[in-house]
């Protein structure tokens, strides 16, 4: 193994808040403790590593930090017997690219918890087209499918779903035989949500309903909710009895501004999508089924990738709201 500084994309913040970014390099040294050091080959971009990498608050703990929640490469190191020098694993979630140095970078070194074995049926490559934001979709619908609700059984509704969680949960929806109706504002990205698998595409304004009535006309029978707030309120007034709802988003806001009738007259349920500590036995689980039965081998169609060095473009799209699909991070 190398001992020389490897390269990282540094995000540095000054006392007065002046943010700088951009590639350096770095000891293995400055690294964190861990019993597992990987060499990264790639990574991927998410809305929290576009705020991460512009030094905006709520994502990194301290400065100076290394973006990146999603990696993927081979053992350099390893003090932990289940994991061997120079074996395929992947790291998502956990506190990497948040309070810890994330995958924009040649290295990292984390906990063996937090470390997976390259699941059959995936490359390190199509893992992270995956990433954080495919395994939250991964999630999502496992939830609906855990409750019960069959393709059968009416219409799911996926809202922001141009986004990374959004636009996998349509895809993995469709491939189960679900009639998905997907929600943009974005009309220039109707006809690709139909390449996604999507049933039908409507705008937010199609969804969202401002009238004070607890309950509305049941319309849906789940839905995997990227951007909470308001639109998240009219979904659950209007979803079916027993009906199942994910949320693992806030863009549209934090506040829910509602009664509990959905949930006391209708039975419907809200699970909170959290895939930073999903228990690590579920975590495989899922993972195996992604490289499995849930393998979308037309992921990659909707997949840029982008060297880790000209990463800055892409970082100003994604907060723009700009981004469709996926974004590779090429890393090593």
């Amino acid at each position: 193994m190398s001992t020389e500084p490897f390269a990282c994309y540094l995000v540095e913040k000054d006392e007065d808040g002046t943010v700088r970014a951009g590639m350096t390099r770095r000891p293995l040294a400055a690294l964190p403790e861990g019993e597992v050091l990987i060499r990264v080959q790639w990574s991927s971009l998410n809305f929290k590593d576009g705020l991460a990498a512009t030094g905006q608050p709520g994502v990194a703990k301290k400065y100076p930090h290394v973006p990146g929640i999603d990696a993927a490469g081979t053992v350099a190191e390893s003090s932990h017997a289940d994991f061997q020098a120079g074996q395929p694993v992947i790291v998502t979630g956990y506190d990497l690219g948040a309070g810890q140095w994330g995958g924009w970078a040649e290295y990292i070194r984390v906990p063996a918890e937090w470390v997976i074995p390259l699941p059959d049926g995936l490359t390190l490559e199509s893992a992270m087209h995956y990433g954080t934001a495919g395994f939250t979709a991964a999630m999502s619908v496992q939830a609906i499918v855990d409750h019960g609700i069959e393709p059968a059984g009416g219409k799911i509704v996926v809202t922001g779903a141009t986004g990374g969680v959004g636009c996998i949960a349509v895809m993995l929806l469709a491939q189960l035989g679900y009639q998905v109706i997907a929600v943009t504002g974005k009309e220039s990205m109707h006809a690709q949500l139909k390449e996604f698998g999507a049933t039908d595409v409507v705008g937010r304004d199609e969804i969202l309903d401002d009238s004070s009535r607890p309950l509305l006309s049941t319309r849906w029978a789940g839905a995997v909710d990227c951007v909470g707030g308001d639109m998240l309120t009219s979904i659950l007034r209007a979803t079916d009895l027993r009906g199942c709802v994910t949320c693992c988003g806030l863009v549209a806001g934090p506040k829910l501004n509602m009664t509990v009738f959905p949930f006391i007259l209708r039975g419907a349920v809200l699970v909170g999508i959290d895939s930073g500590w999903y228990p690590r036995d579920l975590r495989l689980k899922l993972w195996e089924k992604l490289g499995g039965a849930w393998r979308l081998d037309k992921l990659a169609d909707f997949t840029e990738t982008v060297p880790l060095a000209d990463i800055e473009p892409s970082v100003q799209k994604i907060l723009r709201g700009e981004v469709a699909g996926r974004t590779l991070v090429s890393v090593g």
